[in-house]
């Protein structure tokens, strides 16, 4: 019998797909008089600097320089420099119209570094300051099993945000963001020598209590949050298992509830919108929470796939990327359509898109999912056409049938499950399916992110179709850095046709469906647009 809420799932992902002769719902228009606030801050709250700002009080550097190089600010961009109206800021992390719904919170021990009490903090990105929320007992972090050189990192969604451009289909821009947040923390963490891992076991009302965005008196008036996901941070300097995790959380959660509560949240819009197919589909994939490690339970409806051939190890990653490569990730706008990159890093940047038992891919609990049907256009020695890299190996015979045309399945390379599908220019084709964007087709390469759909919603309950986004906004993560790495720029496509993508498979049904598209190549740089450093101290 079919989970009610999965069908919701599937009603809500079919209800927001994007097609040739009609489009998601949304308003169709930008009201620019509700245009949200890009960040939210609780006015009433302690406010403590972080290093390096001048006047930071606390000593907790690692930390800090972890949130600066995940959700900080990583530039102001100008139309006009004299007009402030005409200034908007990026940050490190992208985000679906660069409109930042993912809001952080941290949770942390007497001895953390943040103050002489356990807190529960909120991070302001553009002070890159923390807002103390809440000081409970600190004997309640002991109890629940944390180290003292262990903090935690919250997540929520301000769906408003993304609802106030991009209508229904926002809910699942949320979730490709904190896919991307999520990478990011992982990827500081590791350049800080610390490791991330996220919280499964708790669930999303736990994480709402946790954080106080269950508070009403907090929120009167102000957009609620959605909460997201917990992850685990540990300084790998001083644990000699970085896989210590909470072992109790009630503790922790009464010592919060009973904690001293202090500000207020802030108001985004004055007006506001409601779309209620977004708040039927937070309700219908709210995680409960699951054991940690999660069991793999077997799905009697899709029994393993027959083995493959196994694929020669990867190529370790020499490094994670620098800090001035994290700060230097920007979007492109615009591709020059005629620059080619060699065949040496477009595999190289595939290979760092593969699961690996190492940062960042350490930080996520469930095996690959996500797999990328790829539009090459300017590639030295790799024949213009469609490809499909399989990010599980033993996925492969499973999209082999899942495709309803004859392709080559012409295996490329001896170190990557990547096929050559159909050879030819696909160009045009690349730009129609991304809602006939030229940047789609003016790249190095161009592709789809495709999801094990129905097998994952029947394993892992509906909760996990956020979970299908976090993962393709944590392979666009790497996929943005790699581009930069390379001396390239990336941009992440929300807009594409949904099921004209699965026409040119041959893919029927649900089994697998295309979440993000994402472009690479050389950018075209808008020179009206001047740019300075994300923070005063850093000019």
């Amino acid at each position: 019998m079919t989970d009610p809420r999965v069908s919701a799932v599937r009603v809500y992902h079919d209800g927001t797909k994007h097609h040739f002769h009609r489009f998601a719902r949304s308003l169709g228009y930008l009201d620019w008089a509700s245009q949200p606030d890009p960040f939210r801050s609780f006015p009433g709250a302690p406010v403590i600097p972080l290093p390096p700002r001048p006047d930071a009080l606390v000593d907790s550097v690692s930390a800090a320089a972890i949130l600066r190089h995940s959700l900080g600010l990583s530039a102001w961009k100008s139309l006009d420099a004299a007009s402030s109206s005409n200034r908007w800021a990026l940050r490190v992390n992208p985000s679906s119209g660069n409109l930042h719904p993912t809001e952080a919170y941290l949770v942390t021990g007497p001895a953390s570094g943040f103050g002489e009490a356990a807190g529960v903090l909120h991070y302001a990105p553009d002070r890159h300051v923390l807002e103390r929320r809440c000081s409970f007992d600190e004997t309640a972090w002991r109890a629940g099993g944390m180290r003292s050189d262990s903090w935690l990192i919250a997540l929520t969604s301000i769906q408003w945000r993304e609802a106030w451009k991009y209508g229904e289909r926002a809910f699942r821009y949320c979730q490709h963001d904190m896919g991307h947040a999520i990478a990011a923390i992982r990827i500081a963490a590791a350049l800080a020598g610390w490791s991330a891992t996220l919280l499964p076991d708790w669930s999303h009302a736990e994480i709402a209590s946790l954080t106080g965005i269950d508070r009403d008196e907090d929120f009167f008036e102000a957009e609620r949050e959605e909460p997201g996901c917990l992850i685990l941070l540990t300084n790998r300097s001083t644990s000699s298992n970085p896989e210590d995790r909470p072992l109790e959380r009630a503790a922790l959660l009464r010592a919060v509830d009973d904690g001293e509560w202090t500000g207020r949240a802030s108001q985004l819009s004055e007006d506001h919108v409601t779309w209620s197919f977004i708040d039927e589909i937070a309700a219908a994939t709210r995680d409960p929470g699951r054991e940690f490690p999660p069991a793999h339970p077997a799905d009697p409806d899709h029994p393993a796939a027959p083995a493959v051939p196994a694929y020669p190890a990867l190529p370790a990653h020499p490094a994670l990327y620098s800090a001035s490569v994290i700060l230097q990730r920007r979007s492109a706008v615009a591709l020059d359509g005629t620059s080619f990159t060699d065949a040496a890093t477009f595999l190289a940047m595939l290979s760092r898109v593969m699961p690996q038992a190492q940062a960042p891919w350490d930080a996520l609990w469930w095996p690959a999912r996500i797999h990328l049907v790829l539009f090459v256009h300017r590639v030295h020695q790799i024949d213009p056409g469609i490809y499909l890299l399989a990010r599980d190996s033993s996925a492969v015979d499973r999209l082999r049938a899942a495709c309803g045309r004859e392709f080559l399945w012409e295996r490329v390379s001896e170190s990557l499950p990547l096929f050559l599908l159909e050879r030819g220019d696909c160009r045009s084709l690349a730009g129609r399916l991304s809602c006939h964007q030229d940047i789609a087709a003016d790249g190095f390469f161009s592709l789809g992110m495709l999801a094990e759909f129905d097998q994952s919603l029947n394993e892992f309950g509906p909760s996990f179709y956020r979970h299908l986004f976090w993962e393709a906004g944590f392979v666009g993560q790497v996929l943005y850095l790699e581009a930069e790495a390379a001396g390239a720029r990336a941009t992440g496509i929300g807009c594409y046709f949904d099921d004209p993508v699965h026409q040119v498979l041959g893919i029927t049904g649900h089994a697998y469906q295309s979440l993000y598209h994402f472009t690479i190549g050389i950018p075209v740089e808008d020179t009206r647009i001047t740019t300075d450093p994300g923070y005063d101290w850093e000019r």
